[in-house]
């Protein structure tokens, strides 16, 4: 099941249109869509865990902990797989490369399951994860992150679809294959934003999603 809250399509100018996967909406909004409540948790006691194939005992991070490694500023075009794009959008936040120098990964590690709020969890690549853009944010749009925008710190894969982009990051599974995540909401997409979107199947537990008048994006941790 995918949602369309955006209505006709305006024509885009061709620079707008070449950054846009085919079938979107742009839009100045961010949309929100989630299951499950929105987690409340204060800075000071957010942590994140990194742990799985390192040579080491699992790395354990503050709030304080990110603010003091280097910080970086991006603007990045966003695209959800329910069919809206935002342009521009600003973050700031800490590079997924700087946040790997922090463990010694095994040689065998090749994916992350990264597991957020509300028991989910969402597989990425270490190839997309090592992408110049790909970061953990605690900023967005110069303010700090709200709630519902995956605060106080969420994962930032803008070459993906953005339902990979996990909110509420809470811990970094470190693995040598990877492994069908267990979120509740399932999608068959093409996730290079080059190519062609020929078809998406979303299927929903509808009985955990929160739709909110303000937007839609999918799923449940994007947006």
């Amino acid at each position: 099941m995918a949602f369309d809250i955006f209505g006709p399509k305006s024509r885009l100018d061709a620079e707008t249109a070449a950054r846009v996967p085919p079938g979107q909406h742009v839009t100045d909004k961010w949309p929100v869509l989630h299951y499950g409540r929105v987690p409340s948790v204060p800075s000071e006691k957010w942590s994140l865990r990194i742990f799985g194939l390192i040579e080491q005992e699992p790395v354990t991070l503050s709030f304080d902990d990110l603010l003091a490694l280097p910080q970086t500023k991006m603007t990045a075009d966003i695209h959800c797989v329910t069919r809206w794009s935002r342009l521009g959008a600003q973050f700031e936040g800490v590079l997924f490369t700087e946040i790997l120098k922090l463990a010694r990964l095994k040689a065998d590690a090749t994916h992350a399951m990264i597991h957020a709020e509300n028991s989910f969890t969402t597989n990425v690549s270490l190839d997309d994860l090592r992408h110049p853009n790909a970061m953990l944010a605690h900023r967005g749009d110069g303010a700090d992150l709200a709630p519902e925008h995956g605060g106080p710190v969420r994962l930032v894969v803008p070459h993906l679809y953005f339902w990979k982009s996990a909110k509420w990051i809470r811990g970094i599974e470190l693995m040598n294959r990877d492994r069908p995540a267990s979120g509740r909401a399932t999608a068959t997409i093409c996730e290079d934003l080059r190519g062609q979107r020929s078809a998406i199947r979303i299927s929903y537990q509808l009985s955990t999603v929160s739709l909110q008048r303000s937007g839609v994006s999918a799923p449940a941790v994007a947006g």
